[in-house]
């Protein structure tokens, strides 16, 4: 057939074996494959979530480790947290933070603050915030809580809870925490984070610019979560009283857990220093004139 038609048998072949391979490729590409884990293990097995891991390498770069490469920046995080981050991950995620190469100059709109020594009086003059994730055993995956907590007296003003935490959900959160808890008239507290990307992002700072609300956020410097304490301690006691005791199967149930004991933290929780009264009764007594004049310094 082949000699009749005047077709070479190399030929031929040749081109059944390209459309063989073709065949094969456009198989593997219908295949969703494997999914890429959204943490990656510590030496000794903990899990760590790519948020976190994002937090890190943000943190490390703000410090003296500026001048590192992606290979440098993991090497860095195994030294200081024990994490197994292989070269082709720390790339992946120095490419998304946008830290491969060096960044021109920013031009930022508000003014960079790092976090001073202050003495706080009352409340809503001081909010401090961070995020935490924690683990769904059923799914193999990670969700986080953003949240805020006023130095004065303790409460936790306002929080997001999901699979995501984007700058622009916080920033959603920040908005409806202060609608709710600064009366008309009061002036707007000053916002203290640590460098999380989602801090250094251009949502959160055109939030903070707005020429109708401006607010003032400053940063704690690298490695110095104490000067965050307030939030800092929070979680550790949102990790002991529930993190710890729970296995979450779903998100629903780890989000019904968090909510219902930030409801008795802030409204039943004895706290030592707030004269043995929760945060939301001792807001109460301070609004009513019934507490003697009290300073935090920090």
């Amino acid at each position: 057939m082949l000699r009749l038609v005047g077709v070479l048998e190399s030929t031929y072949y040749a081109r059944k074996q390209r459309e063989k391979g073709k065949e094969k490729s456009a198989l593997r590409s219908g295949k969703a494959g494997r999914p890429i884990p959204a943490y990656s293990l510590t030496k000794d097995g903990q899990k760590v979530s790519d948020e976190q891991i994002e937090e890190w390498l943000s943190e490390l770069v703000e410090g003296e480790e500026h001048g590192y490469g992606y290979r440098n920046l993991a090497h860095a995080l195994y030294i200081q947290h024990g994490l197994i981050l292989n070269h082709k991950k720390a790339y992946r995620l120095c490419k998304k933070l946008g830290l491969l190469q060096k960044k021109p100059d920013k031009k930022v709109k508000y003014p960079r603050r790092l976090a001073q020594n202050r003495v706080v009086t009352g409340p809503n003059q001081l909010w401090q915030m961070d995020i935490k994730y924690g683990y769904i055993h059923g799914y193999d995956r990670f969700f986080f809580i953003f949240d805020m907590i006023d130095v004065f007296d303790r409460c936790v003003v306002g929080y997001h809870l999901g699979a995501s935490c984007s700058a622009k959900e916080i920033c959603a959160t920040v908005k409806q925490a202060l609608k709710e808890r600064i009366q008309p008239g009061e002036p707007l507290p000053i916002l203290r984070t640590d460098n999380g990307p989602q801090f250094l992002s251009h949502a959160f700072a055109e939030m903070c610019t707005d020429e109708d609300a401006p607010l003032i956020h400053e940063r704690i410097p690298p490695k110095t979560p104490n000067m965050n304490a307030y939030i800092e301690s929070f979680h550790s006691i949102l990790e002991r009283d529930v993190y710890s005791k729970m296995y979450f199967e779903t998100f629903e149930e780890a989000y019904e857990s968090v909510t219902e004991y930030i409801q008795f933290y802030n409204e039943r929780r004895f706290h030592g220093s707030l004269k043995r009264m929760s945060p939301n009764q001792y807001h109460a007594a301070w609004r009513a004139g019934l507490l003697e004049e009290a300073e935090i310094s920090l």
